[in-house]
């Protein structure tokens, strides 16, 4: 484990993960590998809803319900979104294949769930959550489930961390590197844990640099930031992991 890891802004995020994409790896491949992170982060059991928006964060849940479907884990998918991306949209063919449910979001959708993923906004999201999607966050913070966010906790704001209304999770999977709003004060409240799934994103730029409390000092210039207690330092390593399906 390194002393120190990096963290970063979301548009920093996205230049890295186009690079990457445009000279090393596929995006399906990134998005597998974002779907195992998940996977190998949680004990899985019970009834598990994994909400999916649209675009590649819904894409993440996709990719999600086909490893656990490979590995005979039953779950089902809870849609809010019809729109797809390429590799989010062939994922959701694979899981369709697999057998895996999937149904429209209604009212309810999660009263029986024992686990709920939360697949539903990315880091790009800013402002407030409009129906149905607010309905969904508020109904999964009630649902009494273990909750986990892929990437971000649906409805803050990456940079930040703030929210009007977001998801509760009992722990935030991001994906690649720690955006900076997860570790500021204002997502605190959010999340009880949060690790990273290294996926083999490579970096852009550096930015900020994590480290523990013990070894943070005041002393150290502003790209240097005391990593907060619920911020696992060890990451889910899946960097080198190829796509299976």
């Amino acid at each position: 484990m390194e002393k120190y890891i990096d963290c970063m802004s979301v548009e920093n995020m996205r230049e890295s993960d186009r690079l990457t994409i445009e000279r090393y790896v596929s995006g399906r491949t990134l998005m597998y590998r974002a779907g195992l992170g998940v996977y190998r982060a949680v004990n899985w059991r019970g009834d598990i809803a994994i909400a999916v928006g649209g675009g590649n964060n819904g894409g993440d849940g996709y990719a999600l319900a086909c490893i656990l479907a490979d590995k005979n884990i039953p779950c089902r998918i809870v849609k809010l979104s019809e729109k797809l991306t390429k590799d989010s949209a062939f994922f959701a063919e694979k899981a369709e294949a697999f057998g895996v449910p999937a149904e429209a979001y209604t009212a309810g959708a999660f009263e029986s769930a024992d686990i709920v993923v939360d697949c539903l906004l990315g880091t790009g999201f800013q402002g407030s959550l409009r129906e149905p999607w607010l309905g969904a966050v508020n109904e999964i913070n009630n649902s009494g489930a273990y909750v986990v966010s892929v990437d971000i906790n649906s409805g803050m704001n990456g940079d930040t961390g703030e929210a009007e209304t977001a998801v509760i999770s009992d722990i935030t999977v991001t994906i690649g590197y720690v955006k900076r709003g997860l570790v500021t004060e204002k997502a605190a409240p959010y999340m009880k844990k949060l690790v990273v799934a290294d996926i083999g994103i490579v970096l852009a730029k550096t930015e900020y640099k994590l480290c523990s409390q013990a070894d943070y000092s005041e002393e150290n210039d502003d790209t240097i930031l005391p990593a907060p207690p619920y911020l696992q330092l060890e990451a889910v390593d899946v960097s080198k992991e190829d796509l299976k399906f």
